[in-house]
């Protein structure tokens, strides 16, 4: 893996609020801008990313197509729609859009996020699956590894519903698999 970490993008759903909070708590505010799909309805991102700007570390914002990347920015995905990296004359971007239910039946995608980061960020990513139910996240995550990017799974003891990180484990997605508490730790020592 490099040490060149340009993004580092977290697929949740049952269980998240805590989860994300708890990843994002004890983190410096220079971290790489990171990119939140949750299964979340419209209206909601906004609340989650006031809850999170309370930890007046992160400057965090439901995302809108064409934000640009900063560090110690969180985007996270609105409700209703499918959030992707894309490069736009050669800047990384994301585009928020309205598309059909995935195969695992859930908008905003966390795969659709992980397949665009595997395609344009490839090896300088990390990528986390934490808590939730279903397997959204496991072959987008595998995408990501398969490219060179540190893949995280949130473990079966600390999880709320051990379905997503269950199935990117099953999948071989995950190359480390870590309660939640030791998740920021793994992420400082990869930058």
């Amino acid at each position: 893996m490099s040490t060149d970490v340009k993004l580092i993008a977290i697929g949740v759903s049952i269980g998240g609020y805590d989860a994300v909070e708890a990843v994002l708590r004890t983190l410096p505010a220079s971290l790489p801008p990171v990119l939140i799909v949750m299964h979340l309805q419209q209206g909601m991102p906004k609340l989650f990313a006031a809850r999170l700007n309370g930890l007046k570390t992160f400057l965090v914002k439901e995302a809108e197509s064409g934000d640009s990347f900063k560090s110690g920015q969180v985007l996270i995905a609105p409700g209703g729609k499918h959030m992707k990296v894309v490069n736009h004359l050669g800047k990384l971007a994301v585009m928020c859009y309205e598309g059909p239910r995935t195969k695992h039946h859930v908008i905003p995608s966390a795969d659709i996020l992980f397949e665009s980061v595997a395609n344009e960020v490839k090896q300088n990513a990390i990528g986390i699956v934490l808590t939730g139910l279903g397997g959204d996240g496991a072959e987008g995550l595998l995408k990501m590894r398969e490219q060179g990017a540190v893949t995280i799974g949130q473990d079966e003891e600390t999880c709320y519903v051990y379905g997503m990180p269950k199935v990117a484990k099953e999948m071989g997605a995950v190359e480390h698999e870590l309660p939640l508490s030791k998740i920021a730790d793994k992420i400082m020592s990869l930058l």
